[in-house]
């Protein structure tokens, strides 16, 4: 459904695109890395070891974990359309 000077399937290529990103951003927020702390980095609280072992290099504990995933991160999105004065040059 693109149109102008767009290529077909320029559309579907910015929604794969888009998608890709996104997920490659999730991985890398998920893993945590370096060496796993024994202590919560937030709460000082003990970490337990079966958890130290199941994820490698985490920092914080289950709860401090909870609270952070729960927390709502706004980040800037990119338009990756434009706007129509770009799509017109």
């Amino acid at each position: 459904m693109a149109g102008g000077w767009a290529k077909d399937g320029a559309v579907s290529e910015q929604i794969e695109a888009s998608i890709s990103d996104e997920l490659q951003r999730m991985k890398a927020k998920r893993a945590p890395q370096g060496e796993s702390l024994t202590h919560c980095a937030e709460c000082e609280e003990e970490i337990p070891e079966k958890r130290r072992l199941a994820i490698p290099g985490i920092k914080l504990c289950i709860d401090c974990q909870q609270e952070r995933d729960g927390r709502f991160e706004a980040r800037a999105g990119i338009n990756r359309r434009g706007s129509k004065d770009s799509q017109l040059k």
